[in-house]
């Protein structure tokens, strides 16, 4: 077994990410890892650094606004310090837990793009970029993906919008006029950045070197989380109803299966943006597969981080 050296995981403050932490912490002695949290910094992030501390963790808290690239790059440099120094164990994973979904596309991150885009999917691809000389191999690279980048009978019933992709250009620009609010607009975007996360990961592998594997984790739909704070009220009633009936995901049972995908001997030769759905591993529909859309991305990637780091 490899010795589970240091995991870094973004978003843990609550839900899913938060019981992923835990699920890490409450590993046995020389199987636990180092934790890094990074996530917006407060009394949250104190609150669950310390439940991890409480069950013989070692953690550093690393306060990251991830809707500011700026944060994200500073947040880099503070997990290469520490790596440098020796003050944590080697690298070998990091889990892109945080995300969210603006009620309104004509939001913007503090940079300028659409605010779901900025934080799910460019926070983690400027994270992991200036990460990748970091790890030590063999080490792995978990993204956060979701389904619903396709509608299936059940998303049409419950209104949940598929993906639409455009250029990532257009993707990343702020709606404006009377594009933006509406869950249906929302929806879109959310889908559209976890169906970026999928080109993503298989253009990462590409790129990132024989020691590094890279997948993606679906942790099922888990009506009543955070993600959905933008909704209206009685959607919110709705889904934590939802969220009641046997056999849906929650984040308690969804929290410890992505721990498993960045620890688990069971999961170490995952590769190529492998797709798996909370124990099962998945093939993506062919949409999720397209050599020159996952190009597009990296290079349209490229150029929105390099302008967001020259305006600042």
């Amino acid at each position: 077994m490899t010795e589970p050296g240091t995991v870094l995981i973004t978003g843990p403050t609550r839900n899913l990410g938060r019981h992923a932490v835990l699920a890490m912490a409450d590993r046995p002695d020389g199987r636990r890892p180092d934790l890094l949290l990074v996530g917006r910094a407060g009394r949250d992030l104190t609150a669950v650094a310390d439940e991890a501390r409480a069950r013989g963790a070692e953690v550093r808290e690393i306060g990251c606004d991830l809707s500011r690239l700026a944060d994200v790059r500073t947040a880099a440099a503070t997990v290469r310090a520490l790596l440098a120094a020796g003050t944590v164990r080697p690298l070998r994973a990091l889990v892109a837990n945080a995300g969210t979904m603006s009620a309104d596309t004509r939001r913007a991150s503090p940079d300028g793009y659409e605010l779901t885009f900025a934080v799910n999917y460019l926070a983690h691809a400027q994270l992991i970029g200036d990460l990748l000389g970091s790890f030590t191999a063999p080490a792995r690279v978990v993204l956060l993906g979701s389904n619903t980048y396709y509608a299936n009978f059940w998303r049409k019933l419950l209104g949940v919008a598929e993906a639409r992709w455009a250029d990532p250009v257009e993707l990343a620009r702020p709606a404006t006029g009377e594009q933006g609010p509406g869950m249906t607009a929302s929806g879109v975007a959310y889908s559209n950045a976890k169906l970026a996360i999928l080109y993503y990961a298989h253009e990462l592998q590409r790129r990132a070197g024989a020691g590094i594997g890279v997948s993606v984790f679906e942790p099922g739909w888990m009506p009543g989380t955070a993600l959905g704070r933008g909704a209206p009220e009685a959607v919110q009633a709705m889904s934590r109803a939802l969220g009641r009936v046997p056999g849906v995901s929650t984040p308690q049972r969804s929290g410890p299966l992505l721990a498993a995908l960045a620890l688990d001997d069971k999961w170490a030769d995952l590769r190529e943006g492998a797709f798996v759905v909370k124990t099962k591993l998945t093939e993506p529909l062919p949409v999720a597969h397209d050599r020159e859309r996952e190009r597009r991305l990296w290079e349209a990637t490229t150029e929105l981080l390099e302008r967001a780091g020259a305006s600042h």
